[in-house]
C-alpha cells in the first residue's frame, strides 16, 4: 500500500493551507461541472480528503462516496456539517473497491499524481471503470508543472509558505517541497508525485476500456490549448 503523506501534521493545516481552493470562484465551477455530469446518479471521489468538493456536491443532492488512504484527513471531513451523508472507505484509491455502481468517478487537484508509478495510475483507471455504470464518466483535474523549464520551480512564495517543485524528466518523478512557517519556525514536508501528460492518460483510459469524451483547460470549459496551465479531462465508459 502507498505511504500516507497526509498524516495528522498535514491534515491539521490542510484546509487553511489550501484556502484559495475553497473560494467560491474556484469551488463553484468545479461542483457545477461535476453535478452536471452525474445527473441523477451517484458519485465516487478518489482521494476525498477533507471533503472540499464532496460536501458541496452532496449539498446539491448528489449521493457521494469517497475513498482515501489518510485517516487523519477523513477525520477532518467527519467534523464538518453534512458529512454524515457521505460514505467513506479507507484505502488506496487505485485498488480499493466499494459497493454499488456510479455514474461519475472523479479525482481532483492533482491527486492522480499521488500514485507514483505507472502501474498504480493504470490500476486507478481500471478501478474507476469497474465502479462506473455504462455511459458513466471518469474525471481528472491535473495541472502542468515545469512550464518554465529547469529541474526546480518555485510555485508559491509568501511570508508563511514557500513551495518548490523538483522534477526529474527522465523518470517523470516530481517532488513538491513545502516550507511552512508554524509558530515562528519553518517546517518542511516533501510529497512525491508522478508527472503524467494527457496523451499517457488517454492510453490508460483505453487500457481500462474507456474513451476520451472531452478535455478542457478548466472547470468553466475553457478551451484546452498549449498555453493551458491544467486540464480537466472526461473519459466515458461505453
Amino acid at each position: 500500500m502507498p505511504k500516507d503523506y497526509f498524516g495528522e501534521d498535514v491534515a491539521a493545516r490542510y484546509d487553511e493551507g489550501s484556502a484559495e481552493m475553497f473560494e467560491p470562484a474556484v469551488l463553484g465551477p468545479t461542483v457545477d461541472f461535476l453535478a452536471e455530469l452525474v445527473g441523477g446518479g451517484a458519485a465516487l471521489e478518489l482521494g476525498i480528503g477533507t471533503g472540499r468538493v464532496a460536501l458541496p456536491l452532496a449539498e446539491r443532492g448528489v449521493r457521494v462516496h469517497g475513498i482515501d488512504l489518510s485517516e487523519a484527513m477523513v477525520a477532518r471531513l467527519r467534523e464538518k456539517p453534512g458529512s454524515e451523508a457521505i460514505g467513506v472507505t479507507l484505502g488506496d484509491f487505485a485498488t480499493t473497491r466499494v459497493d454499488g455502481r456510479f455514474s461519475l468517478v472523479y479525482v481532483v487537484f492533482n491527486t492522480i499524481g499521488n500514485l507514483t508509478t505507472q502501474d498504480e495510475q493504470v490500476a486507478c483507471f481500471e478501478n474507476a471503470a469497474r465502479h462506473l455504470d455504462p455511459g458513466g464518466c471518469f474525471v481528472i483535474e491535473l495541472g502542468f508543472s515545469g512550464r518554465r523549464g529547469g529541474p526546480l520551480e518555485v510555485f508559491d512564495l509568501s511570508d508563511t509558505h514557500v513551495g518548490i517543485d523538483e522534477r526529474d524528466a527522465a523518470t517523470q518523478r516530481l517532488v513538491s517541497h513545502h516550507f511552512v512557517l508554524v509558530d515562528g519556525r519553518w517546517e518542511r514536508r516533501s510529497i512525491p508525485f508522478r508527472s503524467v501528460g494527457p496523451g499517457e492518460l488517454d492510453l490508460m483510459a483505453r487500457i481500462a476500456g474507456m474513451r476520451l469524451r472531452e478535455r478542457w483547460g478548466g472547470w468553466q470549459r475553457e478551451p484546452f490549448t498549449s498555453k493551458s496551465t491544467k486540464h480537466v479531462s472526461v473519459w466515458e465508459k461505453p
